[in-house]
């Protein structure tokens, strides 16, 4: 029965339009593999780790990272900053949207950036925690 419920709920919950991504607004947020506290937890997240919004149920958000998993998280663990995962080993940050721009400094490969600017053609302004910004490739990164 409660399965019954659940199905439900999944197939009358809004979803998500493509390409809506958020992040984890707190430090060591539990990813379920269904959406309850009683669930297994699959892993945790970090503050700033972004997320694409599948569907919503209730005070549950179904996301997937960069990895393609597919997990749940409670709501109110989201925010609404952009951010971005660095997916190549070392990713370059320019200052200027520009291959021969000189270095402002390199990411490695799993570290999040903030997103300040979208749509400067295949570049990304990100701001690192460090407060140095600049622009990315958007093909060195996830998220977007």
């Amino acid at each position: 029965m409660h399965r019954l419920v659940f199905l439900f709920l999944l197939m009358a919950a809004p979803a998500a339009s493509a390409g809506e991504f958020r992040s984890i607004g707190e430090n060591a947020v539990p990813m379920y593999d269904a959406p309850s506290a009683k669930a297994n937890a699959l892993f945790v997240a970090s503050r700033l780790y972004p997320v694409e919004i599948i569907v919503q149920v209730d005070n549950w958000t179904k996301v997937r990272d960069a990895a393609g998993d597919l997990t749940w998280v409670e709501k109110k663990s989201l925010s609404d900053k952009r951010t971005v995962v660095v997916l190549v080993p070392l990713a370059d940050v320019r200052q200027k949207a520009e291959d021969d721009a000189p270095l402002v400094f390199q990411a490695r490969q799993g570290v999040a950036l903030e997103v300040v600017e979208l749509g400067v053609g295949p570049w990304v302004k990100v701001l690192h925690s460090g407060g140095q910004s600049g622009f990315v490739r958007a093909n060195q990164v996830w998220g977007l």
